[in-house]
Protein backbone atom coordinates (compact mmCIF):
# COMPACT_ATOMS: atom_id res chain seq x y z
CA UNK A 1 0.00 0.00 0.00
CA UNK A 2 1.14 3.53 -0.75
CA UNK A 3 1.61 6.25 1.82
CA UNK A 4 -1.31 8.68 2.09
CA UNK A 5 -1.28 12.43 2.67
CA UNK A 6 -3.30 11.90 5.86
CA UNK A 7 -0.52 9.73 7.26
CA UNK A 8 2.14 12.29 6.34
CA UNK A 9 0.04 15.01 7.94
CA UNK A 10 -0.38 12.98 11.10
CA UNK A 11 3.40 12.50 11.41
CA UNK A 12 4.17 16.18 10.80
CA UNK A 13 1.56 17.38 13.25
CA UNK A 14 2.64 14.95 16.01
CA UNK A 15 6.24 16.15 15.70
CA UNK A 16 5.28 19.83 15.53
CA UNK A 17 2.87 19.71 18.51
CA UNK A 18 4.99 17.32 20.55
CA UNK A 19 2.27 14.75 21.34
CA UNK A 20 -0.34 12.53 19.76
CA UNK A 21 -3.04 14.11 21.92
CA UNK A 22 -2.19 17.64 20.78
CA UNK A 23 -2.01 16.49 17.15
CA UNK A 24 -5.43 14.85 17.40
CA UNK A 25 -6.92 18.05 18.82
CA UNK A 26 -5.36 20.21 16.08
CA UNK A 27 -6.51 17.93 13.27
CA UNK A 28 -9.95 17.31 14.73
CA UNK A 29 -9.38 13.58 15.04
CA UNK A 30 -9.28 11.03 17.84
CA UNK A 31 -6.07 10.04 19.62
CA UNK A 32 -6.58 6.44 18.52
CA UNK A 33 -7.04 7.59 14.91
CA UNK A 34 -3.70 9.44 14.93
CA UNK A 35 -1.98 6.46 16.56
CA UNK A 36 -3.32 4.10 13.89
CA UNK A 37 -2.15 6.46 11.11
CA UNK A 38 1.38 6.44 12.54
CA UNK A 39 1.40 2.65 12.85
CA UNK A 40 0.18 2.21 9.28
CA UNK A 41 2.89 4.57 8.03
CA UNK A 42 5.65 2.70 9.87
CA UNK A 43 4.31 -0.65 8.67
CA UNK A 44 4.30 0.53 5.05
CA UNK A 45 7.85 1.87 5.34
CA UNK A 46 9.09 -1.12 7.32
CA UNK A 47 10.88 1.06 9.88
CA UNK A 48 10.33 2.94 13.13
CA UNK A 49 9.89 6.69 12.71
CA UNK A 50 9.11 7.70 16.31
CA UNK A 51 10.47 6.46 19.61
CA UNK A 52 7.50 6.50 22.01
CA UNK A 53 7.76 6.64 25.81
CA UNK A 54 5.19 7.59 28.40
CA UNK A 55 6.84 11.00 28.74
CA UNK A 56 7.89 12.03 25.22
CA UNK A 57 8.17 11.28 21.52
CA UNK A 58 11.39 11.54 19.54
CA UNK A 59 12.25 10.97 15.91
CA UNK A 60 14.57 8.15 14.95
CA UNK A 61 17.30 8.79 12.38
CA UNK A 62 15.01 7.31 9.73
CA UNK A 63 12.21 9.49 11.07
CA UNK A 64 14.27 12.66 10.61
CA UNK A 65 15.10 11.73 7.01
CA UNK A 66 11.51 10.78 6.15
CA UNK A 67 9.96 13.82 7.84
CA UNK A 68 12.06 16.17 5.71
CA UNK A 69 10.64 14.56 2.57
CA UNK A 70 7.13 14.51 4.06
CA UNK A 71 7.30 18.25 4.80
CA UNK A 72 8.35 18.94 1.19
CA UNK A 73 5.46 16.84 -0.17
CA UNK A 74 2.87 18.50 2.08
CA UNK A 75 4.24 21.96 1.23
CA UNK A 76 3.93 21.18 -2.49
CA UNK A 77 0.32 20.06 -2.01
CA UNK A 78 -0.48 23.21 -0.03
CA UNK A 79 1.04 25.34 -2.78
CA UNK A 80 -0.94 23.53 -5.49
CA UNK A 81 -4.19 23.99 -3.57
CA UNK A 82 -3.42 27.67 -3.09
CA UNK A 83 -2.78 28.07 -6.81
CA UNK A 84 -6.13 26.48 -7.60
CA UNK A 85 -7.87 28.75 -5.11
CA UNK A 86 -6.10 31.72 -6.67
CA UNK A 87 -7.31 30.67 -10.10
CA UNK A 88 -10.87 30.58 -8.80
CA UNK A 89 -10.45 34.11 -7.48
CA UNK A 90 -8.68 35.28 -10.68
CA UNK A 91 -9.26 32.77 -13.51
CA UNK A 92 -6.16 32.00 -15.53
CA UNK A 93 -4.89 29.70 -18.27
CA UNK A 94 -5.64 28.88 -21.88
CA UNK A 95 -9.26 28.84 -23.06
CA UNK A 96 -9.91 27.29 -26.49
CA UNK A 97 -13.20 28.43 -28.03
CA UNK A 98 -14.72 27.12 -31.25
CA UNK A 99 -17.64 28.76 -33.10
CA UNK A 100 -19.07 29.10 -36.58
CA UNK A 101 -17.46 31.90 -38.61
CA UNK A 102 -20.42 34.34 -38.45
CA UNK A 103 -20.82 34.00 -34.68
CA UNK A 104 -17.10 34.41 -34.13
CA UNK A 105 -16.90 37.50 -36.34
CA UNK A 106 -20.08 39.27 -35.26
CA UNK A 107 -20.45 38.26 -31.61
CA UNK A 108 -17.27 36.90 -30.05
CA UNK A 109 -14.56 39.01 -31.72
CA UNK A 110 -16.09 42.40 -30.77
CA UNK A 111 -16.19 41.29 -27.10
CA UNK A 112 -12.60 40.05 -26.80
CA UNK A 113 -11.02 43.36 -25.78
CA UNK A 114 -13.53 43.94 -22.98
CA UNK A 115 -13.22 40.36 -21.74
CA UNK A 116 -9.43 40.46 -21.66
CA UNK A 117 -9.49 43.75 -19.76
CA UNK A 118 -11.47 41.99 -17.02
CA UNK A 119 -9.56 38.69 -17.14
CA UNK A 120 -5.99 39.43 -18.29
CA UNK A 121 -4.67 36.04 -17.13
CA UNK A 122 -6.91 34.05 -19.51
CA UNK A 123 -5.24 33.25 -22.84
CA UNK A 124 -7.98 33.03 -25.49
CA UNK A 125 -7.55 30.78 -28.51
CA UNK A 126 -10.34 31.29 -31.06
CA UNK A 127 -11.07 28.76 -33.81
CA UNK A 128 -13.84 28.67 -36.40
CA UNK A 129 -15.74 25.77 -37.91
CA UNK A 130 -19.17 25.72 -39.55
CA UNK A 131 -19.62 21.96 -39.08
CA UNK A 132 -20.09 19.80 -35.95
CA UNK A 133 -16.76 19.02 -34.28
CA UNK A 134 -15.21 16.50 -31.95
CA UNK A 135 -14.15 18.61 -28.96
CA UNK A 136 -11.48 16.14 -27.89
CA UNK A 137 -10.04 15.59 -31.36
CA UNK A 138 -9.83 19.32 -32.05
CA UNK A 139 -8.54 20.14 -28.56
CA UNK A 140 -11.43 22.49 -27.73
CA UNK A 141 -12.64 23.52 -24.27
CA UNK A 142 -16.00 24.97 -25.29
CA UNK A 143 -17.88 25.25 -28.59
CA UNK A 144 -20.68 27.67 -29.44
CA UNK A 145 -23.38 26.10 -31.58
CA UNK A 146 -26.46 27.57 -33.25
CA UNK A 147 -29.68 25.58 -33.62
CA UNK A 148 -30.99 22.38 -31.99
CA UNK A 149 -28.41 20.15 -30.30
CA UNK A 150 -28.19 16.46 -31.07
CA UNK A 151 -25.05 15.19 -29.28
CA UNK A 152 -26.12 13.80 -25.89
CA UNK A 153 -22.50 13.17 -24.80
CA UNK A 154 -22.04 16.90 -24.24
CA UNK A 155 -23.22 19.25 -21.56
CA UNK A 156 -24.88 22.41 -22.84
CA UNK A 157 -25.49 25.86 -21.45
CA UNK A 158 -28.05 28.10 -23.20
CA UNK A 159 -26.66 31.53 -24.04
CA UNK A 160 -29.72 33.02 -25.75
CA UNK A 161 -31.37 32.89 -29.15
CA UNK A 162 -31.49 34.85 -32.38
CA UNK A 163 -34.37 35.77 -34.70
CA UNK A 164 -34.14 34.67 -38.34
CA UNK A 165 -35.19 37.21 -41.00
CA UNK A 166 -35.48 37.26 -44.80
CA UNK A 167 -33.29 40.02 -46.24
CA UNK A 168 -31.98 41.57 -49.44
CA UNK A 169 -29.83 44.55 -50.35
CA UNK A 170 -31.28 47.79 -51.79
CA UNK A 171 -29.27 47.15 -54.97
CA UNK A 172 -30.88 43.73 -55.42
CA UNK A 173 -34.37 45.15 -54.81
CA UNK A 174 -33.75 47.95 -57.30
CA UNK A 175 -32.75 45.42 -59.95
CA UNK A 176 -35.39 42.74 -59.25
CA UNK A 177 -38.19 44.59 -57.47
CA UNK A 178 -39.46 44.14 -53.92
CA UNK A 179 -41.54 40.93 -53.57
CA UNK A 180 -45.05 41.62 -52.20
CA UNK A 181 -46.02 38.00 -51.49
CA UNK A 182 -44.34 34.69 -50.71
CA UNK A 183 -45.47 33.37 -54.10
CA UNK A 184 -43.80 36.30 -55.83
CA UNK A 185 -40.58 35.73 -53.86
CA UNK A 186 -40.40 32.08 -55.01
CA UNK A 187 -41.17 32.98 -58.62
CA UNK A 188 -38.69 33.27 -61.50
CA UNK A 189 -37.98 36.96 -60.88
CA UNK A 190 -36.07 36.30 -57.66
CA UNK A 191 -32.88 34.48 -56.74
CA UNK A 192 -32.85 32.72 -53.35
CA UNK A 193 -29.58 31.92 -51.57
CA UNK A 194 -29.40 28.96 -49.17
CA UNK A 195 -27.19 26.57 -47.22
CA UNK A 196 -25.52 23.40 -48.47
CA UNK A 197 -26.24 21.84 -45.05
CA UNK A 198 -28.07 21.29 -42.85
CA UNK A 199 -31.18 21.31 -44.99
CA UNK A 200 -33.23 22.64 -42.06
CA UNK A 201 -31.61 26.07 -42.62
CA UNK A 202 -33.37 26.23 -45.98
CA UNK A 203 -36.74 26.34 -44.24
CA UNK A 204 -37.40 30.08 -44.12
CA UNK A 205 -39.53 31.93 -41.53
CA UNK A 206 -42.31 32.59 -44.05
CA UNK A 207 -45.78 31.08 -44.31
CA UNK A 208 -45.74 28.39 -46.98
CA UNK A 209 -48.66 27.15 -49.08
CA UNK A 210 -50.10 25.18 -46.13
CA UNK A 211 -49.22 27.81 -43.56
CA UNK A 212 -46.03 26.09 -42.40
CA UNK A 213 -42.50 27.37 -42.89
CA UNK A 214 -41.38 27.81 -46.48
CA UNK A 215 -38.92 25.20 -47.76
CA UNK A 216 -36.91 26.94 -50.49
CA UNK A 217 -34.92 25.53 -53.40
CA UNK A 218 -31.80 27.75 -53.47
CA UNK A 219 -30.45 29.04 -56.76
CA UNK A 220 -27.05 29.22 -55.08
CA UNK A 221 -25.80 27.39 -51.96
CA UNK A 222 -22.98 28.06 -49.49
CA UNK A 223 -21.80 26.28 -46.35
CA UNK A 224 -21.25 29.48 -44.34
CA UNK A 225 -23.71 32.10 -43.21
CA UNK A 226 -20.97 34.69 -43.57
CA UNK A 227 -20.58 33.77 -47.25
CA UNK A 228 -24.33 34.12 -47.78
CA UNK A 229 -24.29 37.50 -46.02
CA UNK A 230 -21.51 38.70 -48.31
CA UNK A 231 -23.40 37.51 -51.39
CA UNK A 232 -26.54 39.32 -50.23
CA UNK A 233 -24.60 42.55 -49.63
CA UNK A 234 -23.27 42.29 -53.18
CA UNK A 235 -26.81 42.01 -54.55
CA UNK A 236 -26.56 38.33 -55.53
CA UNK A 237 -29.90 37.32 -54.03
CA UNK A 238 -32.25 37.01 -51.06
CA UNK A 239 -31.13 35.33 -47.81
CA UNK A 240 -32.58 34.21 -44.48
CA UNK A 241 -30.05 34.79 -41.70
CA UNK A 242 -29.95 35.17 -37.92
CA UNK A 243 -30.03 38.66 -36.44
CA UNK A 244 -26.58 38.31 -34.85
CA UNK A 245 -25.10 38.00 -38.36
CA UNK A 246 -26.90 40.98 -39.87
CA UNK A 247 -27.43 43.42 -36.97
CA UNK A 248 -25.05 46.09 -38.30
CA UNK A 249 -26.25 45.61 -41.90
CA UNK A 250 -29.86 46.19 -40.87
CA UNK A 251 -28.94 49.25 -38.80
CA UNK A 252 -27.05 50.78 -41.72
CA UNK A 253 -29.66 49.82 -44.31
CA UNK A 254 -27.22 47.62 -46.23
CA UNK A 255 -29.73 44.76 -45.87
CA UNK A 256 -33.49 45.27 -45.75
CA UNK A 257 -36.06 42.88 -44.15
CA UNK A 258 -38.69 41.55 -46.58
CA UNK A 259 -42.33 40.45 -46.22
CA UNK A 260 -42.81 41.38 -42.53
CA UNK A 261 -46.54 40.46 -42.63
CA UNK A 262 -45.76 37.00 -43.99
CA UNK A 263 -42.94 36.37 -41.54
CA UNK A 264 -43.36 33.95 -38.62
CA UNK A 265 -41.11 34.27 -35.58
CA UNK A 266 -38.31 31.73 -35.69
CA UNK A 267 -35.58 31.88 -33.06
CA UNK A 268 -32.43 29.83 -33.35
CA UNK A 269 -31.16 28.68 -29.92
CA UNK A 270 -27.52 29.41 -29.09
CA UNK A 271 -25.68 27.01 -26.77
CA UNK A 272 -22.21 26.55 -25.37
CA UNK A 273 -21.28 22.85 -25.30
CA UNK A 274 -18.56 21.02 -23.36
CA UNK A 275 -17.96 17.55 -21.92
CA UNK A 276 -20.49 16.04 -19.53
CA UNK A 277 -17.69 14.52 -17.44
CA UNK A 278 -15.80 17.82 -17.14
CA UNK A 279 -16.38 20.30 -14.36
CA UNK A 280 -17.06 23.80 -15.63
CA UNK A 281 -13.76 25.50 -14.84
CA UNK A 282 -13.69 29.08 -13.64
CA UNK A 283 -12.23 30.38 -16.89
CA UNK A 284 -14.97 28.74 -18.98
CA UNK A 285 -17.62 29.94 -16.55
CA UNK A 286 -16.53 33.58 -16.57
CA UNK A 287 -16.26 33.59 -20.38
CA UNK A 288 -19.77 32.21 -20.82
CA UNK A 289 -21.17 34.60 -18.18
CA UNK A 290 -19.58 37.54 -20.00
CA UNK A 291 -20.78 36.34 -23.41
CA UNK A 292 -24.36 35.69 -22.28
CA UNK A 293 -24.66 39.07 -20.55
CA UNK A 294 -23.34 41.00 -23.57
CA UNK A 295 -25.67 39.09 -25.90
CA UNK A 296 -28.58 39.98 -23.64
CA UNK A 297 -27.57 43.66 -23.69
CA UNK A 298 -27.34 43.64 -27.51
CA UNK A 299 -30.84 42.13 -27.74
CA UNK A 300 -32.47 44.85 -25.63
Amino acid sequence: MKTTLDELLALRTVVDTGSITAAAEQLGQTVSGISRALRRLEDKLGTTLLNRTTRRLSLTEEGHAFLARARAILAAVDEAEEQMASRRRQPAGRLRVNAAVPFMLHVVAPLVAGFQALYPLIELELNTDDLPIDLLQQDTDVAIRIGPLVDSTLRARPLGDSVVRVLASPAYLKAHGRPRTVAELTGPAHRLLGFTQPESLNRWPLRGPQGDRLHIQPALKASSGETLRRLALEGAGVVALSDFVTAEDRRSGALVPLLPRETVEVRQPIHAVFYRNTELSSRIGCFLDYLAERMKEADR
